[in-house]
């Protein structure tokens, strides 16, 4: 299974709750679920939510700590990988965000904490390929998105795949990293679908 990058923003806009659960666990049909450490499908995931859900989750259990603007759950999704949740000012707005940090290293708050704030205080609205696609994956249904199994080449199985639809109404798995520009645009919302693409930071 292609492992994604370091740091990334999974879903565009503010979740409300039921979408935000949902995102909890985005890799919950992956193969071979727990005989693995799958720490890095998780770590440095992130994502926008409601001043609400935030105070939400800050009340379902006592925090494992608390600096400043940023507290972690006590429970540990894997390894050494739990929520991270964030009330941040940026351009004079206070905003909230869950993220996924590895707390086997003491700065991954801090440095999720400065990423954030660097993709979300840029001046121009856009999203990259990358912030597309995982946003494709977050809202879509369990029985349209998956994992490649026997239908594939060996060396693809485990990659991550939706069902694209084809002109004759046909469709059929692909793999999410292949999608061209034409079906990500199909697969956006409208109010996202002709956003500028950003470059990578």
């Amino acid at each position: 299974m292609t492992l994604s990058a370091p740091i990334r923003k999974v879903f565009q806009g503010v979740a409300d709750r039921r979408q935000m659960f949902r995102m909890f666990d985005r890799h919950a049909q992956r193969p071979g679920r727990w005989e693995n450490d799958d720490s890095a499908l998780y770590r440095g995931e992130w994502f926008e939510i409601g001043e609400a859900e935030h105070n939400y989750m800050f009340d379902v259990l006592p925090p494992l700590w608390m600096r400043g603007d940023i507290f972690a759950m006590r429970e540990f999704l894997t390894g050494s990988i739990t929520s991270v949740f964030f009330a941040l000012m940026i351009d004079g707005r206070s905003r909230h965000f869950h993220g996924y940090c590895d707390l086997s290293d003491r700065r991954s708050p801090e440095v999720l904490r400065a990423a954030i704030v660097e993709r979300e205080a840029r001046p121009v609205r856009a999203m990259t390929r990358a912030e597309r696609l995982e946003h494709i994956w977050s809202v879509t249904n369990d029985d349209y998105r998956g994992y490649a199994d026997g239908r594939f080449p060996h060396a693809l199985r485990g990659e991550r795949v939706v069902i694209v639809y084809g002109a004759d109404r046909c469709r059929g798995f692909q793999l999410l990293d292949r999608l061209t520009d034409t079906q990500i645009a199909s697969k956006l919302p409208v109010h996202l679908r002709y956003l500028p693409e950003a470059i990578a930071a």
